[in-house]
């Protein structure tokens, strides 16, 4: 099973039906974020495919924050939720996925946390310590060196990082970045070439109990 956060695929940033698509040749299910309601065209898609999922904290609003993949032997729910901290208004992601896990009924449950602050995801990790199959942080670009099984459960990492141009900030061309940092004048974000990184965590989970059997980073340049 495959799991891509699609926050930003699009040119820019957030996700378009292009992008949605491209990305569902491989993955399973798109998970995404802050950005997830930057293009409108999304809403059909949010709304039709169950393969794409916002975060569950946003409230009530379009799409659904969470779905289950029928793997035919077992049955996997993948979870998306938003941090607090420095990020849009939204539910409190403690209380929403307590209220999700009397919902959900499969064995596997795997958590894109969508978070800004690391020491949120940290508490989110140990908080569902147990309850669910892996919490893997997504959205600050930077891949974390601290994934762990946690309570002999759960796997874990703070952030999966991204994938995109190595030599940039974040996917931006340095320099413009560089250049805002420096003279305080606005830049056009710039998309630059070359060689491209991979970020992503491979996990092992029994797909009877649920436990995490093993969590591995993986970090792939051209």
């Amino acid at each position: 099973m495959t799991v891509v956060n699609g926050e930003n695929s699009a040119d820019g940033n957030g996700i378009t039906p292009y992008s949605a698509k491209m990305l569902l040749d491989g993955a399973d299910v798109i998970t995404t974020g802050n950005h997830c309601f930057r293009r409108r065209e999304m809403n059909d898609m949010f709304e039709e495919n169950r393969s794409i999922i916002r975060p569950a904290n946003f409230g009530d609003t379009v799409g659904r924050g969470w779905t289950v993949f029928d793997m035919g032997k077992t049955r996997a729910a993948v979870v998306n939720l938003i941090g607090m901290a420095y990020m849009e208004s939204c539910d409190n992601p403690f209380h929403c996925i307590d209220r999700l896990l009397h919902e959900i009924d499969a064995p596997v449950i795997i958590v894109d946390f969508h978070a800004e602050a690391t020491s949120e995801k940290k508490a989110m990790g140990f908080y569902l310590a147990g309850r669910v199959s892996a919490v893997i942080g997504t959205h600050t670009h930077v891949q974390t060196a601290d994934e762990q099984i946690l309570g002999g459960h759960t796997g874990y990492i703070t952030d999966v990082g991204f994938t995109g141009v190595r030599d940039s900030v974040l996917g931006i061309d340095k320099d413009a970045i560089i250049a805002r940092l420096t003279t305080y004048y606005p830049q056009k974000h710039i998309y630059p070439d070359g060689e491209i990184m991979i970020n992503a965590v491979l996990i092992r989970i029994d797909d009877k109990s649920g436990k995490c059997a093993g969590i591995e980073r993986v970090n792939i340049c051209e």
